[in-house]
């Protein structure tokens, strides 16, 4: 049975009081936990994508990285790019927007190079993956402190721990592996035949004749030529994404990115039904909970879950539960969990 440290807090605009209680529940955690720190530990964080207006702020992370900071532990900012087009689909755009967005007190890493290329295979041997490909900087990190936004999410229903180690450690090959388990594909009227494609492609899985054509033979799912294509040509292929496959897929990239040292801090606020992936508006679906901890990223999640449905008196978001069933089976953590107030 996992322990899961909780502090209550009602509102968002409590910032002074969120990022000293964050501090204060990572203290408890590493104490109660005898957990032992790293000289590095970067935070795994989400920077928001351009227009989203509900993502974590940098700013209630401070207790945190002052914490660090006493303890003369280095720290950065950890991140991925990701899968689709957007403002943070490539490293240099991707840090440009963690910046206008506040990400400004530590150092940014964006763990899977300037095209999502830069990846180790991990080793799992499980139902879906035998191996998945992990962001080459958070693949060789011996321990991080996972900062989640519990949230809703349109493919995996909700997102917490689990979410940010599977999609959030993922290069954008593992990204399309988990989404769709396909190859990526030509959206034939938008390409122009422009061979910026068939240049960058590590392996020369695509040719043109006269357009762009991917040779699934050769093609490794890197996903790097979505983020090539200057006309949009190149998507993923979400067909099939929500199945139950899905959810182990999710479970199986999270138990590949998770380390026995990991400290788990998620932040319940701004719980909206879309993901901080949307560059949109969004408005809160409930009232704000408190900051949860753990070293159990799988206990965290369902102590979200199960004080959301409390606190709603019914089911807020009800896909995607498997997910911690499946994770549970497969070693990754445990759904059974002892809650401590602060």
């Amino acid at each position: 049975m996992g322990k899961v440290f909780f502090k209550k807090i009602d509102s968002y605009n409590d910032t002074t009081i969120i990022s000293m209680s964050a501090k204060e529940l990572l203290i408890k955690l590493v104490t109660e936990e005898k957990l032992e720190l790293q000289k590095y530990i970067p935070l795994k964080v989400h920077f928001g994508e351009k227009g989203n207006n509900t993502f974590i702020e940098s700013k209630n992370y401070e207790g945190i990285i002052n914490y660090l900071k006493e303890k003369e532990i280095e720290s950065a900012f950890i991140e991925t790019n990701v899968l689709y087009r957007g403002e943070r689909t490539t490293k240099t755009n991707h840090i440009k927007l963690a910046k206008e967005h506040g990400f400004n007190q530590l150092p940014i890493v964006i763990a899977d190079g300037e095209y999502g290329e830069e990846y180790e295979l991990v080793e799992i041997n499980k139902k879906n993956f035998k191996q998945c490909k992990i962001g080459r900087e958070i693949a060789k990190l011996d321990q991080m402190i996972i900062l989640s936004h519990f949230k809703g999410h349109g493919l995996a229903g909700f997102g917490g721990a689990i979410k940010q180690l599977a999609m959030g450690c993922a290069a954008r090959g593992g990204k399309l592996a988990q989404h769709s388990n396909s190859f990526p594909i030509i959206i034939p009227f938008k390409c122009k035949s422009c061979n910026a494609c068939v240049k960058t492609c590590p392996v020369n899985a695509l040719t043109l004749n006269p357009k762009a054509k991917i040779l699934k033979e050769k093609c490794i799912g890197c996903a790097s030529c979505i983020a090539i294509c200057p006309h949009k040509a190149i998507s993923t292929n979400w067909l099939g994404s929500i199945s139950k496959s899905f959810y182990e897929r999710l479970a199986e990239y999270a138990f590949a990115a998770h380390k026995k040292n990991n400290i788990y801090i998620t932040f319940a606020f701004n719980i909206t039904k879309g993901c901080d992936c949307e560059g949109h508006k969004m408005k809160p679906v409930v009232n704000d909970l408190g900051i949860f901890a753990s070293k159990d990223p799988v206990a965290i999640d369902k102590a979200c879950l199960d004080m959301l449905d409390k606190e709603k008196g019914s089911r807020v978001f009800s896909r995607g539960r498997y997910t911690l069933k499946y994770a549970e089976e497969i070693g990754l953590g445990s759904q059974d969990y002892d809650l401590i107030y602060l």
